[in-house]
């Protein structure tokens, strides 16, 4: 990937930290703690060409907030095919529907946060 590549990826995933959908600003008041012993993520993180609406670096986790725009055989097609090659370089995808989201904010960053540890414990 080149600088220009680069370079606009970061604008774009800047400019989508200002503009977060509602289900991810709410995941995001759950994970961006900072407290003793939690994974600490990022939102809108650049990775090569992409960017993911989390990651958490230690855990090498990409969490995903997929709307009703993934729900078509085109896109879910598309998404496996970017999770596999995300896998490929040891990036692990969680995807999460915005309803569950909506349903269970809690349950939903719980388990966020819980599959990031194993992660995390898991590399040592």
């Amino acid at each position: 990937m080149d600088s220009n590549t680069s370079l606009k990826i970061v604008k774009r995933a800047r400019a989508l930290r200002k503009a977060m959908t509602e289900p991810e600003i709410m995941l995001w008041s759950k994970l961006k703690g900072r407290g003793r012993g939690q994974p600490i993520f990022r939102r809108q993180f650049a990775y090569e060409s992409m960017i993911f609406d989390f990651y958490c670096p230690a855990a090498k986790l990409a969490v995903e907030i997929d709307g009703a725009t993934h729900w078509d055989d085109e896109k879910r097609a598309k998404d496996e095919a970017r999770d596999r090659w995300l896998a490929q370089r040891g990036i692990a995808v969680m995807r999460i529907g915005a309803g569950a989201v909506y349903a269970n904010l809690s349950q939903v960053a719980d388990g966020v946060i819980l599959r990031a540890l194993e992660l995390v414990e898991a590399r040592r």
